[in-house]
């Protein structure tokens, strides 16, 4: 009887263990899936540019939490994007230094070019939440709202 009783304790700590899939399931049927509800694509209809960013959250933050749109100037945002662009592209340049599954992308990025209010705006906001979310500093501004 003393050796069944550790024996059926051990059997029901054995049973009792389960693994947990943590991982999203994406449908891309569904329309509240994480890849379209979590899409942003911006693009310009004056030219032919267009930016595709597939990051969690980062949609309902820009609907939320982002200053609405003609808060800044074109022109600031070109600027700042300039910088950010450059900063981010340095760090994809580096990846035994910088994390290289943040970085996993070189955006090519042209300050001679005219991308429209649009554009910039969206990309200028998505180095603001991606600084936020990840506390990364791509410049020597510091990241705000």
């Amino acid at each position: 009887m003393k050796k069944i009783i550790p024996f059926i304790v051990v059997l029901i700590l054995i049973a009792s263990c389960k693994s947990y899939n943590y991982s999203p399931t994406i449908d891309n049927d569904n329309e509240n899936s994480l890849v379209k509800s979590d899409t942003v694509s911006i693009s310009s209809d004056e030219n032919d540019y267009e930016i595709l960013i597939i990051e969690p959250g980062f949609n309902s933050w820009l609907l939320s939490t982002a200053r609405p749109e003609g808060h800044y100037s074109q022109q600031f945002l070109e600027s700042r994007n300039a910088l950010l662009v450059q900063g981010w592209n340095q760090r994809n340049l580096q990846p035994h230094i910088y994390d290289p599954n943040l970085y996993e992308v070189r955006i090519d990025y042209d300050t001679r070019t005219d991308y429209g209010y649009e554009v910039n705006y969206k990309l200028y906001n998505y180095f603001i939440y991606f600084q936020l979310k990840y506390k990364q500093q791509l410049s020597s501004f510091t990241p705000r709202i």
